[in-house]
C-alpha cells in the first residue's frame, strides 16, 4: 500500500485502485493558462503549467481551509493563488506567499510525478521510488501526422472495471449498438484472448459479412461482404487501444480502413470514472466534415448506448463488489475476467507490471484470428 504524501489529506487508498500506476489525468489541450482540477482515485489533483510550458500535479485542496484550488489563479512567478484567503503555492507545492502574515511551512502541497506523452498528461498515483516512465503504454499514433485524430472525455457513473469489462467483451457491440457500428457479423465473430507479459490482447474477426451501417458509411457505401475486426489491447490498470476495421472480404486490410481508437478510463472514486476517448483514422485526412460525423457516431455509442447500460449495471449491483454478485461467466467474458484477474494480481504484488509493445499499425497480426 503506497504511502501517503506529505501534504495529501485524504484517507487511505481503496483496495480496488492500483496505486503504482499511471493513470491520464487530462489531453494536453485541456491545462493551458488556467489550474485544471480533477478527481483521481479519490483525490483531489490540480494541475498547471509554469511559463515555460512544464506541466505540474499538485494536490488539489488547500491545507488552510480546503478550497479547491483549481479555482484559483495562476500569478507571475508560477505562482498558484488560493481562490479563499489568498495563500500563493509555488509549483513545486510549498506555499511561497501568505498576504496576512509570514508564509507558513507546514503549508505545503503533496506534488505528483506528472509526464505529458502522446498528448496526454500522465500522473503516477503511487510511490515515487517505483515511478517507471517505461510504463506507460504506446498511444503515438495519436501524434502521428500519418492519422487524423479526434478526441473528447465524459464521466461514467460506473467502477471503472465495468466500463474495461464492456470493452473487453465486444461481443455486445452486435446487440447494444445494432443499427450503428454493431451488425450481425459482430454477434458471430470468432474470439480470442492472448497475454504477452501483462498486457492482455482481446481480439474479435468477423470474416465475410455485411458491414455495420457506420463502416458501411465510412467506407464510401461499401455493400459487398467485408472482414471485420476489432482487437483490443489492454494494460492495467485500465488503458486500452483498439484497432478496428473493414476490407473486402478475403482481401488485406490495406485495401480496406482503420479506426484506432484509445479507451483510456481513469477512476474518480469508486462508482465514477473519466473516460479519456480520442479516434484516429488513415483515411480522409482533410475531411472537417468527417470528424464532426465521426464524432457524432463515437458520442452516440458512448453515451447513449454505453454509459446509460454501465451506470444501470452499477445501480443494479448497489454496494456489492463484482465477486459478491456471483456473476455468471460466459466464453465471450475471458477478456475481461482475465483483465479483472491480472489487476488483482498487480494489487496484491503477486505480479510486477511490465511495459506493452509499441503499437504496429502495419501489422497484418493485428487482424486476429486470420492467418
Amino acid at each position: 500500500m503506497a504511502r501517503p504524501r506529505a501534504g495529501d489529506t485524504r484517507p487511505q487508498e481503496h483496495a480496488t485502485f492500483l496505486r503504482n500506476a499511471w493513470y491520464a489525468a487530462a489531453w494536453s489541450e485541456e491545462v493551458q493558462d488556467k489550474p485544471f482540477g480533477v478527481t483521481i482515485c479519490d483525490r483531489r489533483i490540480v494541475l498547471a503549467r509554469a511559463r515555460d510550458g512544464e506541466p505540474v500535479a499538485l494536490a488539489g485542496i488547500c491545507p488552510h481551509r480546503f478550497a479547491s484550488l483549481d479555482r484559483g489563479v495562476l500569478l507571475p512567478g508560477d505562482r498558484l493563488q488560493c481562490p479563499y484567503h489568498g495563500l500563493e503555492f509555488a509549483l513545486d507545492g510549498r506555499c511561497v506567499g501568505n498576504p496576512h502574515g509570514p508564509a507558513p511551512g507546514s503549508a505545503r502541497l503533496a506534488h505528483y510525478p506528472l509526464v505529458e506523452r502522446h498528448s496526454l498528461l500522465w500522473i503516477w498515483m503511487g510511490e515515487e521510488d517505483r515511478v517507471d516512465e517505461a510504463l506507460i503504454p504506446d498511444f503515438h499514433l495519436l501524434e502521428d501526422r500519418g492519422h487524423r485524430t479526434i478526441r473528447g472525455r465524459l464521466l461514467t457513473g460506473a467502477h471503472f472495471e465495468l466500463i474495461t469489462d464492456n470493452l473487453m467483451d465486444l461481443s455486445h457491440v452486435g446487440y447494444l449498438h445494432k443499427g450503428g457500428i454493431g451488425s450481425d457479423a459482430i454477434k458471430d465473430g470468432r474470439h480470442e484472448v492472448h497475454q504477452a507479459g501483462t498486457t492482455l490482447h482481446s481480439n474479435r474477426w468477423c470474416p465475410d459479412g455485411a458491414a455495420a451501417p457506420v463502416w458501411a458509411a465510412l467506407f464510401g457505401g461499401y455493400s459487398k461482404p467485408v472482414d471485420h475486426w476489432l482487437n483490443m489491447r489492454w494494460d492495467a490498470p485500465s488503458t486500452m487501444w483498439l484497432d478496428v476495421g473493414v476490407a473486402p472480404a478475403g482481401r488485406p486490410r490495406t485495401e480496406g480502413i482503420t479506426t484506432f481508437g484509445a479507451h483510456i478510463l481513469t477512476p474518480e472514486t469508486e462508482r465514477s470514472t473519466h473516460y479519456l476517448w480520442a479516434a484516429c483514422r488513415d483515411f480522409a485526412l482533410d475531411d472537417d466534415k468527417l470528424d464532426v460525423e465521426l464524432k457524432g457516431a463515437i458520442e452516440h455509442a458512448f453515451v447513449d448506448e454505453d454509459k446509460p447500460m454501465i451506470e444501470d449495471v452499477q445501480r443494479n449491483m448497489g454496494g456489492r463488489s463484482f465477486a459478491e454478485m456471483r456473476p455468471v461467466i460466459l466464453s465471450v467474458d475471458l477478456g475481461a475476467v482475465r483483465a479483472r484477474q491480472l489487476l488483482d494480481e498487480l494489487r496484491r504484488g503477486r505480479r510486477t507490471q511490465l511495459p506493452s509493445a509499441e503499437i504496429d499499425p502495419t501489422s497484418e497480426t493485428v487482424r486476429g484470428l486470420k492467418a
